[in-house]
């Protein structure tokens, strides 16, 4: 039997909403296709850009995001 264990570390990263929603905007795809393209929904993605979120994002979603905007946004844990 395999038993899992997750530690949850939350970090601040002061202006990683506005660093995101300026690589965005230097994309030529649509905000739209950036969204299908990533699976995450155009509403959660602008409450990301204002940094108005209800619980920290996931290290998943910055992931995605770093993917589809081709970028290093440096989120590192270390």
């Amino acid at each position: 039997m395999q038993v899992k264990r997750t530690i949850t570390v939350v970090k601040d990263f002061p202006g990683l909403g506005e660093r995101i929603k300026k690589i965005r905007e230097g994309d030529s795809r649509s905000l739209s296709q950036i969204c299908r393209d990533s699976g995450i929904s155009r509403s959660y993605w602008h409450q990301i850009e204002k940094e108005d979120l209800r619980a920290a994002v996931t290290e998943d979603i910055i992931r995605k995001i770093e993917a589809i905007l081709n970028t290093d946004l440096g989120v590192s844990f270390d």
